[in-house]
């Protein structure tokens, strides 16, 4: 199965925090899953990163994984879901989880967060999240 991991799962699997989240993504790691990422993701991974020695080795791993790349539709997807959600009231906080989502629903594959604003994409828009 593969698995698209968010930066915020990310961010506490490399900072060693012991959450639910990032022992999923130890436990992804042990199994040999197919872990994912896509652009934002690798992006907002490594520009946090002070360190060029902790950059280098962070890219190296992430470069390991699979990348899934961000279609024209994605982009479409992904304004849609920012602009119904406003509509019903609901504002994402950062409009880059709208296309991160979107790259998930666009794959069909489960996403790996913890992001409350990926709770009303799942709901109104049938994003899967690994539990």
């Amino acid at each position: 199965m593969m698995i698209l991991v968010d930066t915020t799962v990310w961010i506490d699997f490399f900072s060693a925090r012991s959450c639910q989240h990032a022992k999923a993504l130890e436990n992804l790691i042990l199994n040999r899953e197919d872990i994912c990422v896509c652009g934002i993701i690798l992006t907002e991974v490594l520009q946090g990163i002070r360190k060029g020695s902790e950059f280098n080795r962070t890219r190296d791993l992430l470069a390991n994984l699979i990348f899934l790349p961000m279609q024209y539709s994605v982009f479409l997807r992904s304004a849609e879901i920012y602009r119904i959600l406003r509509r019903k009231g609901i504002t994402i906080r950062k409009a880059l989880d709208c296309m991160i989502a979107s790259v998930a629903i666009e794959n069909d594959i489960p996403l790996l967060h913890n992001d409350k604003d990926f709770i009303p994409i799942e709901k109104h828009f049938g994003l899967k999240r690994l539990k």
